[in-house]
């Protein structure tokens, strides 16, 4: 029975069922974030593909195409290019180097990094935005954490962040960060992780000193700031990765800590394995 034959039957006036049916249809939607058509999303597809490629790529970040996935990760998270996007501690730029040209006409990018002098290569990472306004002048700079926000309230269609839930762990401050993406995405805004994935059958060390974090950790985090999980993807599996190295994930590519010792045993082994999680932020009825 449909909800408009419901109606008649109870009598409930029809334009009431209209106006339920619709919310209900609304709230559907958000709960995973905006939806679109097929057409839609082969043209961001191209977009991104397009951004992947560009020239403007160094030769050594598309050297870890292989390993990190761009398209496909993003494309997951489903990003489209008319998109308000944060990044969330982007480290030397790897990623933004592809969001700032796919968001540049109709999106808008916030990037956050860590304040302070020497704070995670943000000095490095900002002067590479200042000395090229024509690629980056679109990207607005913000940093966490800070007193400000790392965007306007409610703003954010997507957050990203890429293995940097370690980092936050390690300053203890993974509670009050997921809090902040969790603030900057509108209702049905999605935030998108990418973390080095820890062996499920040892226990988390709440410090994370090793660069890798259990997945139903991260899942936990997320879920305490009011985060609901979506989906998880296995794009950026490494089944390779034994993950018991002295020097922890950074023995891995592209870091090698070790050098020269062992160094083609690390180059075969490739990058870490990681999870790729889905979040969403629900959408919420007002109570009256």
């Amino acid at each position: 029975m449909s909800l408009i034959q419901a109606a008649r039957r109870f009598h409930v006036p029809t334009y009431l069922a209209i106006i339920l049916l619709t919310a209900m249809m609304v709230l559907s939607v958000g709960e995973v974030g905006a939806q679109s058509t097929p057409a839609e999303d082969d043209s961001a597809k191209a977009a991104l593909v397009r951004a992947v490629d560009s020239p403007t790529r160094s030769a050594e970040d598309k050297a870890r195409d292989q390993y990190r996935h761009p398209v496909e990760t993003l494309s997951y998270f489903g990003i489209k290019p008319d998109m308000t996007v944060v990044e969330i501690w982007p480290g030397g730029g790897w990623y933004t180097d592809i969001l700032a040209p796919f968001l540049k006409e109709r999106g808008k990018l916030y990037e956050a990094v860590p304040p302070g002098k020497n704070g995670e290569n943000s000095d490095t990472y900002r002067k590479k935005l200042a000395a090229d306004p024509a690629r980056y002048g679109k990207i607005i700079l913000t940093e966490l954490p800070s007193k400000q926000p790392i965007a306007p309230a409610g703003s954010a269609d997507m957050v990203l962040t890429f293995r940097n839930v370690h980092n936050w762990m390690r300053r203890g401050s993974a509670e009050d960060t997921f809090k902040e993406m969790y603030a900057a995405l509108k209702p049905g805004g999605i935030l998108g992780v990418e973390e080095h994935r820890a062996d499920s059958s040892q226990p988390q060390d709440p410090k994370a000193a090793s660069g890798y974090v259990r997945e139903d950790y991260v899942i936990k985090l997320a879920e305490q700031a009011g985060l609901k999980l979506v989906s998880k993807s296995e794009i950026n599996a490494n089944p390779k990765d034994t993950k018991d190295y002295a020097s922890g994930v950074w023995t891995l590519p592209p870091t090698l800590r070790l050098g020269d010792k062992d160094r083609d045993k690390y180059l075969a082994i490739g990058e870490s394995d990681r999870m790729t999680l889905k979040f969403v932020k629900p959408m919420k009825i007002a109570s009256h």
